[in-house]
């Protein structure tokens, strides 16, 4: 069995951070969440990887490699224009041949991973698997509709009237059928090739699709909000460990990881949080679902459930919460007087004042 994954799209809804870095390269508990996605693959014992690239092409390869470090052997497969999943199997004919594999969207989290799924699909070996879940607004995704005895009856692509509350989870398992199917379907209103669209041709043509509803946490991370959330889940799983350098005037609450080579002074950090390598953490509190990475400076200040990628900095700053910082963002006072307002602020970027 091989295992597709995509890597590629633009990242629209979580900018102005993808304007200069891939949306499955943002960190989560201060690791990639392309790469739980990858562990997950190897976990379920597949080896064979294509991940589908696009205009991030270069970054995902220098954060993946050859994929070694997960244990796989990975090939890059470039998607010139993002012209929907179904495209994405097209381009990949000749690495998938006619072996069953798994496709994974890179920007998904499922937790506990898919060796079930797998396990289940290996065992049953129908044409198609797909994984559903109940969400609160099904408009946002793909949408299966179910008969009195749960059997998939249709599909439908971000519906404006969803059928039902089933959303289809990033994750698609499939037989060498879907070869046929992707290369009979159209592009959608969207201009792109649906695999909705591709497994309803299969469910059409009488080919066994099956489903499974699954009941653990699952996300898309196309937003902040979900990727924070995400952040929060992992943390909670964190064990307690210090290995950077904390003084004795600091005080350190709960499930704290503080890596090699961190620096802790006058502060106090509750859990669960994580402390990158090479970071400065002094006069400061860092609160409950907080990650910060490699290489930050964090003075005189207050953050509490948030992410601050590498190489940023706080100094003097009370209070930041639910937020998402990109990579060397450096936030600081400004003077008193005159009072005003000053931002350098990224494309489609979102402020909010309290005065």
């Amino acid at each position: 069995m091989k295992a597709l994954v995509l890597s590629g799209g633009a990242g629209t809804r979580l900018r102005p951070l993808t304007h200069t870095s891939a949306k499955q390269l943002v960190p989560v508990a201060n690791k990639p969440i392309l790469f739980y996605g990858l562990e997950a693959i190897a976990d379920a014992g597949i080896t064979d990887v294509a991940l589908v690239v696009g205009d991030t092409e270069d970054e995902i390869r220098r954060a993946v490699g050859d994929g070694a470090a997960f244990g796989l052997d990975v090939t890059y497969l470039r998607q010139e224009a993002p012209l929907g999943l179904a495209h994405a199997v097209l381009i990949a004919r000749d690495f998938l041949g006619d072996d069953d594999f798994v496709m994974f969207l890179g920007d998904n989290f499922v937790f506990g991973g898919i060796t079930d799924s797998v396990e289940e699909f290996r065992k049953a070996r129908p044409d198609a698997q797909l994984l559903l879940t109940r969400v609160p607004d099904p408009s946002a995704f793909g949408v299966a509709e179910l008969d009195d005895q749960g059997r998939l009856v249709g599909l439908e692509e971000k519906p404006a009237r969803p059928r039902s509350d089933l959303a289809v989870v990033g994750v698609f398992l499939f037989g060498p059928a879907v070869h046929d199917a992707v290369r009979a379907v159209r592009p959608s209103a969207r201009g792109e090739l649906e695999i909705t669209d591709a497994v309803q041709w299969l469910l059409d043509g009488g080919r066994d699709v099956r489903t499974t509803v699954i009941t653990g946490y699952w996300k898309d991370t196309g937003n902040a909000a979900d990727i924070l959330d995400v952040n929060r889940r992992l943390l909670d799983l964190l064990e307690y460990r210090v290995d950077g350098d904390v003084d004795e005037a600091s005080e350190i609450v709960g499930r704290v990881r503080i890596d090699a080579g961190a620096t802790v002074r006058g502060s106090r950090i509750v859990g669960p949080a994580v402390i990158g390598a090479g970071t400065l953490v002094q006069d400061s509190y860092i609160g409950p679902s907080t990650s910060i990475a490699e290489d930050c400076v964090i003075r005189d200040s207050e953050i509490e459930f948030s992410i601050v990628l590498r190489e940023s900095s706080f100094d003097s700053i009370r209070r930041v919460e639910g937020s998402l910082v990109g990579r060397n963002v450096h936030v600081s006072l400004s003077p008193r007087v005159p009072t005003a307002h000053r931002f350098v602020i990224g494309d489609h970027g979102r402020v909010q004042l309290s005065s």
